[in-house]
This record gives C-alpha cells, sequence and structure tokens, in this order.
C-alpha cells in the first residue's frame, strides 16, 4: 500500500514519555480511497490517526520517530507550521462536536478564518459543502438556527460539511460513528462511501462489518504494532496472520 500513496507513513515510532504506543509503523494510503484501521481498543489505531495531522502534538510529553510524509514532504519537519497542515489534513472526531452557533456559521468559519470575507463566496461554499455532505436538503431552510439543535446523525455529517469548506485533501475519521443510531450510521457510511471519490479517507473503527463495508484498505493493529494491512476483501477472506485471524473472528477484541 506504500506506492503512489497521497500520505505515507515509514518506521514512525510514538512515545508517550516512556510508554512506546506506536512501533516503527510503516504504512501508505492510496488517494481517493478509504482505509480502515482496526484492532482492539489501545492498540494504537487513533494514535495513528492522530499523528496524521500532528493532533498529538497538543499532549505533553509526546515524541515521535521516522518520518510521516504529504505527499513527499515530511510534516514533522521543524519548519513546517500545523495549521496550513490541518486544513489539508482534516479531523472528523468521534462524537460530533458542532460550534455553539448557527448552521451557517459552523460552516462559514474556517473559510472565515483561512481570509474568505465576501458573503457570496461564503453562501456558495456553505451551500457546496452542505450538499457534499448530504445534508443541505435537510437544513437548507433554517441555517440561522443553532446547530445544536440538530440531531446527533445530523451534527456529524455537518462536523464533515464543517470540514469540507476548507477544501481538505486528506480526511481522518476516528470512530465517526459510534455515537450514532443505526439509520444515522447509515448515512454517514453513504457519505463517507461517496467522498473517498474525491479524498483520500482514513477511518479507524472497531466495527469490522463497518469496515467491510466502506473501507477499500484494511490494517490490523495490536499491542501498538501494525500486524498486516491489504485490500479490504483479501484481508478479511485470508488473513496470513494469526492475530489478524483470531482478531476478525473474535477470539479477542
Amino acid at each position: 500500500m506504500m506506492q503512489s500513496a497521497k500520505i505515507s507513513v515509514q518506521d514512525f515510532s510514538l512515545y508517550y514519555g516512556a510508554f512506546h504506543a506506536l512501533k516503527k509503523i510503516s504504512l501508505g494510503f492510496p488517494p481517493r480511497s478509504l482505509t480502515a484501521l482496526v484492532g482492539p481498543s489501545g492498540c494504537g489505531k487513533s494514535t495513528l490517526l492522530r499523528s496524521l495531522n500532528r493532533m498529538n502534538d497538543l499532549i505533553a510529553g509526546v515524541r515521535v520517530e521516522g518520518r510521516v510524509s504529504l505527499e513527499g514532504s515530511n510534516i514533522y519537519d521543524p519548519d513546517v507550521d500545523v495549521v496550513p497542515l490541518r486544513k489539508k489534513v482534516g479531523m472528523v472526531f468521534q462524537r460530533p462536536n458542532p460550534f455553539p452557533m448557527s448552521i451557517f456559521e459552523n460552516i462559514a468559519y474556517g473559510p472565515r478564518v483561512h481570509g474568505e470575507k465576501k458573503r457570496s463566496r461564503l453562501q456558495d461554499i456553505v451551500e457546496q459543502s452542505l450538499k457534499s455532505a448530504a445534508l443541505w436538503d435537510e437544513v437548507k431552510d433554517r441555517l440561522d438556527s443553532p446547530a445544536l439543535k440538530l440531531s446527533g446523525g445530523q451534527q456529524q455529517r455537518l462536523c464533515i460539511a464543517r470540514l469540507l469548506a476548507v477544501e481538505p485533501e486528506v480526511l481522518l475519521m476516528d470512530e465517526p460513528c459510534s455515537a450514532l443510531d443505526p439509520i444515522a450510521t447509515e448515512k454517514v457510511e453513504e457519505l463517507v462511501m461517496d467522498l473517498k471519490k474525491k479524498y483520500t479517507i482514513v477511518v479507524v473503527t472497531h466495527n469490522i462489518a463497518q469496515a467491510a463495508r466502506i473501507s477499500d484498505y484494511l490494517a490490523f493493529f495490536y499491542l501498538g504494532e501494525m500486524i498486516e494491512s491489504g485490500v479490504t476483501r483479501q484481508l478479511l477472506t485470508n488473513p496470513t496472520k494469526h492475530q489478524t485471524e483470531d482478531y476478525l473472528t473474535g477470539r479477542f477484541g
């Protein structure tokens, strides 16, 4: 999975103080596809996800070794500015986190921060982002109402729309459906299936059935190591490592 990767990880290790959380991970994420990171709780998959746009920089005592490259450039070079990095590589979290403002202002916030002042342009961005997140038809008549009044599933799609408004290239999603009911989950899954035609998407999920439905590639993590990775269909039907097979068949989790 390293060839022609949009973003790639090479011999990457991460420490929380003395704790060795990720151990020499090498993995590539191909463009316009969805890669799912799976494995039991505490195995390092969310830590790796947050390493792809340096969200772990916000945690005291974090130290990294190795390289994470976005189109060939190491994002951990000392002169890299994390603000444009996080514009290119955006994240959606486990629980929807809309800002306590209107639906419109949630989406317009990012473009405004990055310098867009024209109201007509902001209106276009808001409409297009909500359409891309499959939410426009549900909210177009109440853009000035509080985002916090939306349902959980709508809030999560709003957070995805807010991310799309700043024109990212890579979307990181940390268990984006774990706080949602089955109907809302289905809508978000349909949305990411559509978005992967345009974006490189990396999703952490504890749900193997979900990974089977939405992902093109799969990487299995255990105790801070990446045990194996490959095309989802092949890995699910024919894993080469016994830990992967044990996890996929429910012997541990």
